[in-house]
């Protein structure tokens, strides 16, 4: 008899690529029964024998943190699982609730909360310096009682782990082959891409602001997520030299970057972001693409010494195009680098390292060997 699971996510759509594509997936494919309990709006399905629940879409992120968190603890209890595994802080109380109930319960963390939290633009001062307190002393009661906690990075792990015996890392490499294309045979445009979140603090101004100093095209996949910083970038003078592509799919991702010089992810120096591994380094690497990104030592060691990018101060602009500049002018620069970057996501930075650890994890809690 199979085993039930269930994913819960109060934020996150039904298609994550960390959540369904890669642990949903790989739990799949080892024999659990596997639910995903969602809230956008976009009803009940099953996809890939992967079981989807909808509990409907607020229209406010106060309203989404009381009146869906509540229903999706409801679905959550109905389903009767073996393992729930929850990926948003707000559904903390949700997840201590089915602990009481005498449930597994892991608490996936994607970021570092309190710090991330302090980075939040749209947050008064006085909240960004005195929320993440109190948040850190309600995720750290919470992290002491949870059956396991999975941290998208060792430096998250770190903090945990003085917290909870049960803790690892699962990195969010991407999967192989996935992005992957005939480095030898890409068409090569004149043009570097961003793929991510159109966000202020995610260095996009001052890399708009860097094409004042070169003659590069700048290809953007993503969505903004603030109409204020929104027209405040595309009056830069930049902005003449960028192409804003929306939201792409996979498989434009793909096309995307075969054709690009390099990808960008030069974040601003935030305490979140020093110590994080963003997907997007790892998946540009995966296709064979050159990476500029910040120089904060975690990145560096990542993508110096893996000789698979240029690492640059993300504040400021003649920086980012000077590199820009480097590659564009040196086609054996671009594959050389990107070489380097596919070896080194072929031999440690791939899902198929990680999923291993999540299948572990399974097997320890539900007291199965472990292989």
């Amino acid at each position: 008899m199979k085993n039930n699971i269930c994913h819960l996510s109060s934020a996150h759509k039904r298609d994550d690529i960390r959540i369904f594509r890669k642990e949903c997936k790989t739990l799949l494919n080892a024999g659990y029964q596997t639910f995903f309990i969602v809230a956008d709006g976009n009803g009940d399905e099953i996809i890939d024998e992967i079981n989807i629940i909808d509990v409907g879409k607020e229209t406010s992120r106060i309203k989404r943190m009381t009146k869906t968190t509540k229903r999706i603890l409801k679905k959550a209890i109905e389903l009767n699982a073996d393992i729930y595994h929850f990926h948003d802080p707000e559904l903390m109380f949700a997840g201590l609730k089915l602990l009481k109930k005498g449930k597994k319960v892991i608490y996936d963390t994607h970021e570092d909360l309190p710090r991330q939290i302090s980075g939040k633009p749209y947050l008064k001062k006085i909240i960004r310096k005195t929320l993440p307190f109190f948040i850190e002393k309600i995720e750290n009661y919470s992290a002491k009682r949870f059956s396991y906690i999975i941290t998208a990075t060792p430096a998250i792990r770190d903090r945990f782990a003085k917290l909870n015996k049960n803790v690892t890392d699962i990195n969010n490499y991407p999967i192989l082959g996935e992005l992957q294309t005939n480095i030898e045979k890409r068409d090569i445009k004149n043009q570097v891409c961003y793929i991510g979140g159109l966000t202020k603090i995610r260095g996009l101004k001052q890399v708009v602001d860097s094409l004042e100093f070169v003659d590069v095209c700048l290809k953007i996949g993503g969505k903004f997520q603030n109409k204020t910083f929104e027209k405040e970038l595309k009056q830069s003078k930049g902005w003449t030299k960028v192409e804003e592509l929306g939201f792409l799919s996979r498989e434009e991702v793909k096309d995307l970057l075969s054709e690009s010089i390099a990808g960008i992810v030069t974040f601003l120096p935030l305490p979140n972001h020093v110590d994080a591994q963003p997907n997007k380094i790892f998946e540009y690497m995966s296709a064979g693409l050159p990476v500029i990104g910040s120089n904060f030592d975690l990145w560096k060691q990542i993508i110096e010494e893996n000789k698979c990018g240029i690492c640059v101060d993300p504040e400021k602009p003649k920086e980012i195009a000077a590199a820009i500049e480097k590659l564009s002018n040196d086609k054996n620069l671009i594959m050389e680098m990107g070489e380097n970057g596919k070896k080194a996501v072929d031999e440690k930075y791939n899902w198929q390292i990680e999923e291993q650890k999540l299948i572990n994890i399974y097997s320890k809690i539900l007291n199965k060997v472990i292989v």
